[in-house]
């Protein structure tokens, strides 16, 4: 499967460093794969919806542009934490449906909540960014086992992912624990 013009289109106007821009592409087509590979296994096989969902794995991340993590080609003003929202804002000026920008949003970890932002003072509006929907949570789960540090496309093993999630908190790894669950039985 291959992502939509668009979103090739949006890359290269959002992303003009060719470093970044190489960097998100691999770690975006490694998450799309395996999103799309998911949802396959749960039973979806409507190709407009698979489509949407390789697009919105190849868009998750498009907000790390204005962010600030040099050892990434990152070279914004914003916190890293902050590459879900400002990727939804991106994709929300460009003019694309609601349920990419989503997508963005929520994806970071295994979901944000309200509650620890504000317990965390994160720079973040305070709202709950936790995926709703099963493309939301498909997405989220599988950016995952993706690193854009290291080896792009070395995939992380669970047992790594869960000690990830771990480091951020019960709370968190909870949340991955149910997405697991939810899209990966």
């Amino acid at each position: 499967m291959q992502g939509s013009r668009f979103v090739e289109d949006i890359i290269h106007r959002q992303i003009k460093d060719e470093e970044l821009q190489r960097l998100l592409v691999l770690h975006s087509e490694c998450v799309a794969r395996k999103s799309v590979d998911l949802a396959r296994r749960l039973g979806i096989n409507d190709p407009e919806r698979l489509q949407f969902i390789f697009d919105a794995a190849m868009l998750h991340d498009i907000g790390i542009v204005k962010c600030n993590a040099p050892s990434i080609h990152c070279h914004g003003k914003l916190p890293y934490i902050c590459h879900g929202v400002a990727g939804a804002e991106i994709l929300r000026a460009e003019g694309l449906d609601e349920r990419y920008c989503r997508i963005c949003e929520r994806h970071t970890g295994s979901g944000l909540t309200a509650k620890e932002i504000a317990e965390r003072d994160l720079p973040l509006p305070r709202q709950d960014f936790v995926p709703e929907t099963l493309e939301e949570k498909i997405v989220c789960y599988a950016d995952k086992f993706f690193s854009k540090s290291g080896d792009p496309a070395k995939e992380k093993s669970l047992e790594r992912v869960e000690a990830s999630m771990c480091r951020h908190g019960e709370a968190s790894l909870e949340r991955f624990l149910t997405l697991k669950a939810e899209v990966d039985p």
